[in-house]
Order: structure tokens, then C-alpha cells, then sequence
């Protein structure tokens, strides 16, 4: 069991960067893969990127590679996802996800899902 908390969401502009993180007010997250997804408004949730247990392992949807990095610092209990060059369609909720299977069964899961969820995060970007 973890309880997930996502923070760093806000109003920003287009082509600005923003950084979120999740943190686990319960629990370590060492022992999971992590995993950002997004919901935009009317749409259903999207899986964006994911980092293995270690954080050597990662990988993206093809709406977000190349503009975000998912990263890990284990000794801190905080994952983050650092956007770049942020574009309207990037506006939505932001949830933290975290699971006990590896990365690469995430990943090979249907729809990707995941066990655990925090309550997320809001990020509008403005044009």
C-alpha cells in the first residue's frame, strides 16, 4: 500500500516548462515502477511515461517523448516529470501512479494499468 501525492501543477504558458512531482506521504516508493498519466478535459485518461525501480528504464507515449522526462530519486521518495515546450493539449490532470510489476509488464499491460493513484494535479497551459 502507498499513498501517492502529486504537486508542481499550475497556469503556464505556451512553450514554458513545468516540473511535477509525487511523493508518498505513506510508504516507499522504491518498490514500485512509477508512472505519470493525464486526463484532459472530456477525454479519457492517458498513460504518458513510465520509470522502472531503479529509474534506469523509462518510457514514453509518442504524444509526450521528446518534451518530457520521468525521473526517480529513490533516497528522496519523489518521482518527477520535467515538460518542456508545453502546448495547450498538454492541459489536463496529472496523476501519479505507482505498481509492483516491473516496467516492462506495465507496459506490455492492456490500457497499462496501474494499482496505485494519487488524487493529481492541474496544469493548464495558456496560449
Amino acid at each position: 500500500q502507498v499513498q501517492l501525492v502529486e504537486s508542481g501543477g499550475g497556469l503556464v504558458q505556451v512553450g514554458d516548462s513545468l516540473r511535477l512531482s509525487c511523493t508518498a506521504s505513506e510508504g516507499s516508493l522504491s518498490h514500485f515502477a512509477m508512472g505519470w498519466w493525464r486526463q484532459a478535459p472530456g477525454k479519457e485518461r492517458e498513460f504518458i511515461a513510465i520509470v522502472s525501480k531503479p529509474g534506469k528504464g523509462v518510457w514514453y507515449s509518442n504524444s509526450v517523448k521528446d518534451r518530457f522526462t520521468i525521473s526517480r530519486d529513490n533516497p528522496q521518495n519523489t518521482v518527477y516529470l520535467q515538460m518542456t515546450a508545453l502546448k495547450p493539449e498538454d492541459t489536463a490532470i496529472y496523476y501519479c501512479a505507482a505498481d509492483y510489476d516491473y516496467l516492462y509488464q506495465v507496459v506490455a499491460r492492456h490500457n497499462h494499468t496501474m494499482a496505485y493513484w494519487g488524487k493529481g494535479t492541474p496544469v493548464t497551459v495558456s496560449s
